[in-house]
């Protein structure tokens, strides 16, 4: 099963990313993941999507192509993989869609993961990760046990630069004619299933009921 997830920033596709490479057992391919460690490890590559991300800019095509394509190399795709976070250009949906091709590896089902932008402004702004471990809470969906610190290691969460207002109002407006884009693009290929993100808790139901009827 070869799954891909799309929607604005803040619409829980890393969320629902994660639960559904657990349940169903697919490699977990999020290039926002990605492009923290690189950034991390201060690789060349990495300093230069850090340069982009801090100002609210999309990564280069051919840089995000790149890190995509170094990261299925690097992992075993052979019994499913779920990605999130890739494409956020058309450019970059009609290069992954050659890419998996040659892999014989093609997307079965594209999940846009759909909610108001205000809402996900809101959602974003209250977004808090660790930097120790990388994992992420929600002030209000998700808190942390111990206010400010991080259940598994302890260590003090902050709010990433990218996650700010101002930062994620023009991250936002970057994405959506972009997303509108690819949406189109998959739903001529008929593999597109749109969902309400609207409400949190009911957003992997509806996932999984759309997985089961078509795939499974």
């Amino acid at each position: 099963m070869n799954l891909i997830l799309l929607g604005l920033p803040g619409a829980g596709k890393g969320t629902q990313a994660k639960i559904i490479s657990q349940e169903y057992n697919l490699s977990h391919i999020a290039t926002g993941d990605i492009f923290r460690r690189l950034i991390k490890q201060r690789t060349t590559l990495g300093l230069r999507a850090e340069k982009y991300i801090k100002e609210g800019k999309l990564v280069p095509d051919e840089d995000a192509v790149r890190i995509l394509k170094d990261e299925i190399s690097r992992i075993d795709i052979s019994s499913g993989f779920v990605i999130d976070g890739f494409p956020r250009t058309l450019n970059q949906a009609e290069i992954l869609t050659k890419f998996l091709e040659g892999l014989d590896a093609k997307p079965d089902l594209v999940f846009f993961i759909d909610v108001d932008p205000d809402e996900l402004v809101h959602r974003i702004t209250e977004r808090r990760v660790c930097l120790n471990c990388g994992n992420t809470y929600h002030l209000k969906h998700n808190p942390p046990q111990n206010d400010g610190l991080c259940d598994l290691c302890g260590e003090k969460l902050i709010q990433r630069n990218d996650d700010r207002e101002e930062t994620v109002k023009k991250r936002i407006l970057i994405n959506l004619k972009k997303i509108k884009e690819i949406v189109s693009y998959y739903k001529e290929r008929g593999i597109l299933k749109t969902v309400s993100g609207d409400t949190i808790e009911g957003l992997y139901g509806e996932i999984k009921k759309t997985i089961e009827v078509n795939l499974l």
